[in-house]
C-alpha cells in the first residue's frame, strides 16, 4: 500500500505544523506545569476546521478521511501531545453527533462542534465498568417524552469545561444490545462534576467523574436508535484508537528530533555523543520503531477510509504497536539526554508523562491484543487479514 502523501496532504500537514508551532509549542510547558485548559487555542483550531477533520462538511467539519485526521493530530501532537489528545476525543465525539442526531438536533448543536464553539466530552467509562464497557449502570428511562438519566461516569476528558456529553447509558437489558447513546446538554439540572483529578501527565485538559441525577433528557436527544449505542460507542472508538495511536507516534517525532539535536550538540569524553556507536544504535531503533508505528497507524486509518470489515482489528493494531513504540521511544529519548531529559527545562519529561496514558485510554493495550488474538484464533475471518 502505498502511503507517499499526496500535495494536499502536504498542504493539511504543513497547516498543523504551522498551527502547532504558533499556537501549541510555545505554551505547553505552561499548560502542563500550571493545568491550563487553553479554550480560546482550541477555539482557533475550529476556525481552520481542527475540531471537525473528518465530521461532514455539511455539518461544517473539513469531511476529510482518517488518513488525513492522522496526519493532522501527529503534527499537533508532536507540539503538545495532551491538548492534541483532548482534540481527537472532541472530533471523535463531534463526529458520533453530527452523524447519528437527528435533524433538529443536528442543526442546533452540529456547527457548534466542528468550529470549536461548543467543545464535546466522551462519556462511556464506569467506576465499575473499565475494559468490560457492555457491563456500564448508568440507566436512562423513558418517561413521556424524555429519557430520565441516573449514573456515574468516570475518568470524563474535559468535564467540567465543555458544553455536550456524548453519554451511553442503559436503556434495556444486560449487555452491549441494552445500550443507547444519548447527546446531554452539560448544564442540564442534576448534573454535577467530581474534582479534577490528578494525573500523571495530560496537565492540559481536566479529567473527572461526572454524576447523573434524575437528569431529564428530551427524547430526540437519542443518537440513533435505541440498543445501537454500543454499536456507535465503538464505531467513534475505532477512530479514537488511530487518534490516540498518532498522537504516540507525533510525540515520538518530537522526541526523536530532540534527542538528534542534542546528540549532535552533547560532547562528552571529547566527543559529541552522535560518535557514539551505542548511541548511534539507539537512535536508530528509535527510528525504525516510529516508522512502523506511523506506518502501522496509517493502514489501520485507511482500512476505516475504506470501510473494510477488519478496519476493527486493525485499529486495535496500530493502538497497541504505536503507543507501545510512542512511550519507548519517548523514554529512551529522556535516556539519551541524561539528567537534562528528567528536567522541565527539556520537553522530554513532559512526552514521557502524556503518551504514557495512551497505553490506557480507548481500551487497554492488553484489550487490544484481545481483540487481535480473537480474530487471528478465528480461523475462517483471519485468512481475510493481509499477511495471516
Amino acid at each position: 500500500m502505498d502511503f507517499e502523501l499526496s500535495e494536499a496532504q502536504r498542504e493539511l500537514q504543513r497547516l498543523a505544523r504551522d498551527f502547532a508551532e504558533r499556537e501549541l509549542l510555545p505554551h505547553a510547558a505552561r499548560w502542563d506545569s500550571a493545568s491550563v485548559f487553553p479554550r480560546e487555542t482550541l477555539f482557533r483550531a475550529g476556525q481552520i476546521g481542527f475540531c471537525g477533520v473528518y465530521a461532514e462538511e455539511r455539518h461544517g467539519g473539513l469531511g476529510k478521511s482518517r488518513l488525513d485526521a492522522s496526519i493532522v493530530f501527529e503534527e499537533l501532537a508532536a507540539a503538545c501531545p495532551s491538548t492534541a489528545a483532548f482534540l481527537t476525543i472532541h472530533n471523535m465525539a463531534a463526529w458520533v453527533i453530527t452523524r447519528w442526531s437527528r435533524a433538529d438536533v443536528a442543526a442546533r448543536w452540529a456547527r457548534q462542534l466542528t468550529s470549536g464553539r461548543a467543545l464535546a466530552s466522551y462519556c462511556l467509562t464506569e467506576p465499575q465498568a473499565g475494559s468490560d464497557a457492555s457491563s456500564l449502570a448508568t440507566t436512562a428511562a423513558r418517561d413521556g417524552h424524555d429519557y430520565v438519566l441516573d449514573g456515574t461516569k468516570a475518568f470524563v476528558s474535559g468535564a467540567g469545561v465543555t458544553d455536550a456529553l456524548l453519554v451511553l447509558a442503559r436503556t434495556g437489558g444486560d449487555g452491549p444490545r441494552g445500550i443507547s447513546a444519548f447527546l446531554v446538554p452539560a448544564d442540564t439540572k442534576g448534573i454535577s462534576f467530581g474534582r479534577d483529578e490528578e494525573k500523571l501527565g495530560w496537565h492540559s485538559q481536566p479529567t473527572r467523574s461526572i454524576s447523573f441525577e434524575a437528569v431529564r433528557v428530551p427524547g430526540d436527544h437519542l443518537l440513533g436508535e435505541e440498543g445501537e449505542g454500543f454499536r456507535i460507542a465503538m464505531k467513534g472508538l475505532d477512530g479514537e484508537r488511530v487518534n490516540i495511536a498518532t498522537c504516540s507516534v507525533g510525540a515520538a517525532q518530537a522526541a526523536l528530533d530532540a534527542s538528534r539535536r542534542y546528540m549532535n550538540a552533547r560532547s562528552q569524553f571529547g566527543r559529541p555523543l552522535a560518535s557514539f556507536q551505542a548511541l548511534q544504535f539507539k537512535l536508530a531503533d528509535m527510528a525504525t520503531e516510529l516508522v512502523a508505528a506511523r506506518q502501522m497507524v496509517r493502514l489501520a486509518a485507511t482500512k476505516l477510509d475504506r470501510g473494510s470489515p477488519d478496519a476493527t482489528v486493525y485499529a486495535a493494531m496500530a493502538k497497541q504497536i504505536a503507543t507501545d513504540a510512542g512511550f519507548r521511544i519517548c523514554n529512551e529519548a529522556v535516556q539519551l539526554h541524561g539528567g537534562n531529559g528528567y528536567t522541565r527545562r527539556f520537553p522530554l519529561e513532559r512526552y514521557l508523562r502524556d503518551t504514557r496514558v495512551h497505553q490506557i485510554l480507548g481500551g487497554t493495550n492488553e484489550i487490544m491484543r484481545v481483540i487481535v488474538s480473537r480474530r487471528v484464533l478465528d480461523s475462517a475471518a483471519s485468512e481475510g487479514l493481509d499477511g495471516l
